[in-house]
């Protein structure tokens, strides 16, 4: 069964930072891209970050770089979003996405990002 569980969200003061982690499991993690994707209340989904299958190929939304970096541990089924300098716009559901060509892609649940004073 594949599963894509997010986690490490929360509510967090502008500056602020936050580790989002998400776990995969139920199929080949090291084939796969890797991305994060957001979605804020009205607005459609947009990517935010994304890692190859070796993680040398890492690429930003405009709107968060510099502030988060993506990375990703084959070891252990694994990729993470750093974010830091977070904004009130980077409020969002952060959704892990696993991308491979011909294959239908995988979702995680979520895990909701709210920067607030």
């Amino acid at each position: 069964q594949v599963q894509l569980v997010e986690s490490g969200g929360g509510l967090v003061q502008p500056g602020g930072s936050l580790r989002l982690s998400c776990a995969a499991s139920g199929f080949t993690f090291s084939n796969y891209v890797m991305r994060w994707y957001r979605q804020a209340p009205g607005k459609e989904r947009e990517l935010v970050a994304g890692i190859s299958i070796s993680g040398d190929t890492i690429n930003y939304a405009d709107s968060v770089k510099g502030r988060f970096t993506i990375s990703r541990d084959n070891a252990k089924n694994t990729v993470y979003l750093e974010m830091n300098s977070l904004k009130f716009e980077d409020t969002a559901t952060y959704y892990c996405n696993a991308w491979r060509i011909l294959r239908v892609p995988y979702w995680g649940r979520g895990t909701q990002v709210t920067v607030s004073s």
